[in-house]
């Protein structure tokens, strides 16, 4: 009989290790605001490539993303691993290009691994968390994120003076290989080996991790693994599935409308609109929002688990339409305070989304889903959430022309108001729920 543990320590070096493909995530995500400034310089980028060339990386997500139900027949261990070397392909050529069409395609490969990592990670690491406490776990994929995102400002700070935009990509080597040695080290879900019907694994795998076999582990029905994709295909829209599918669907999207990769991409820009002098300034002033962003999510890693899901959504959400409607407001009204004023407003956004929606929407999309589609119902929810991203990354400089950044900020206050009204009717606590009793709720 095993001893119940909250945090078995194979569990915690198991989630850090998956968790470091959430830092390349971020990293890379993040690295592009401090690059395509010199980019643009050494290549002469219009404002149209540079739309193109931080965006591109969505693209490849939403491949990515597509293609994360792979996790459902390679395993969540495998489709890491491929990850991983996928991660150290695409740096090599962000470093080595001599061309915007290789850095173009370096960037698309690169969002294809980001992509496939954003439904892996949380989903590897809540299938190996004890239920009390998995909240926590799942919440080290974005703690790792917004790492990255911080390593990656103060990397472009490091490498401004000099504009040298390859050092910039070539820090993603280290971790990358890190952890494709440690993926070796680490074992496949118990829930996947035995929805494959690999029940001595999955026994062996538990007994590594120190976790006690509850229910929602060991009663799995190893027929799952023998219905045909069909079939699977088809129980997403099954009554006990559809709506958490589609609430999962939802939440993904509002993560993204609702504007904070505006921020993490262009956040010199933001900086320099808002009358920084230099594109060294503007870098420094974005470490802080970096910053803000680490510490509110281990914040949240410390909240989530205690006072609940819905009520870290709902404070953050809140405190995010205030701050983009007070970011909206200086610039809408420019004068000598506006740059203070945006970072206050920055700070404050980016401090309310880190616990709310970014730990919470990858911890809802990992939990919300049953086992035998659980990887592409991720897939989907996370093609959503891609595919927003996507839309809202490349106009954003174009809504910036056309309404100006105070009106483009007023509109995310708007979207973020209508998050706040879907959360409040559609979205359900799953605190300490086993993912037999989350099941469960829906059947209800």
């Amino acid at each position: 009989m095993h001893k119940k543990h909250l945090f078995p320590p194979y569990v915690i070096f198991s989630s850090l290790v998956a968790a470091l493909g959430s830092f390349l995530f971020g990293y890379h995500t993040a690295i592009i605001s401090g690059g395509v400034i010199f980019i643009a310089r050494d290549f002469g980028l219009t404002d149209f490539q540079e739309e193109l060339l931080i965006s591109i990386t969505l693209v490849g997500g939403i491949f990515g993303a597509i293609s994360g139900g792979v996790s459902d027949y390679l395993g969540r261990k495998r489709t890491m691993i491929i990850d991983a070397f996928l991660f150290l392909i695409a740096t090599f050529l962000l470093f080595d290009a001599q061309s915007y069409g290789v850095l173009m395609g370096g960037r698309l490969l690169v969002g294809f691994a980001i992509g496939l990592a954003s439904i892996t990670v949380p989903l590897y690491i809540a299938e190996i968390s004890p239920p009390e406490s998995r909240g926590r776990f799942v919440s080290l994929n974005q703690l790792l994120i917004t790492i990255g995102i911080l390593v990656s400002f103060l990397v472009s700070y490091a490498y401004a003076a000099e504009g040298n935009w390859r050092m910039m990509f070539s820090v993603a080597f280290l971790p990358a290989l890190l952890q494709l040695f440690c993926l070796l080290l680490i074992p496949e879900t118990p829930p996947w080996l035995i929805s494959k019907g690999q029940r001595s694994k999955a026994e062996k795998a538990l007994h590594r991790l120190r976790i006690a076999p509850p229910s929602e582990h060991l009663v799995i029905k190893e027929k799952i693994a023998k219905r045909p994709v069909k079939s699977q295909f088809q129980d997403l829209l099954a009554p006990s599935v559809r709506a958490p599918f589609f609430i999962g669907i939802g939440i993904s999207i509002f993560q993204q409308i609702t504007g904070i990769n505006t921020v993490i991409y262009y956040a010199p820009r933001i900086f320099q609109l808002a009358g920084f002098p230099s594109a060294e300034s503007a870098i420094l002033a974005t470490v802080w929002i970096g910053a803000i962003n680490v510490i509110m999510t281990l914040v949240g890693l410390w909240l989530v688990d205690r006072i609940g899901r819905r009520p870290l959504l709902i404070v953050g959400v809140l405190g995010m339409t205030l701050s983009l409607a007070l970011l909206g407001f200086a610039f809408q009204f420019q004068n000598s305070g506006t740059g203070i004023e945006a970072i206050i407003a920055l700070i404050v956004y980016v401090g309310c989304f880190a616990p709310g929606l970014g730990i919470v929407t990858w911890l809802i999309i990992s939990e919300i889903y049953p086992l035998g589609v659980r990887g592409r119902a991720m897939s989907i929810a996370t093609f959503a959430n891609w595919t927003s991203n996507y839309i809202v990354t490349l106009t954003f400089l174009t809504l910036v022309q056309l309404l100006t950044a105070g009106g483009t900020y007023w509109l995310f206050t708007a979207i973020c108001v209508l998050c706040l009204i879907y959360i409040w009717k559609k979205v359900p606590e799953t605190k300490g729920k086993s993912f037999d009793q989350i099941q469960a709720f829906w059947q209800k």
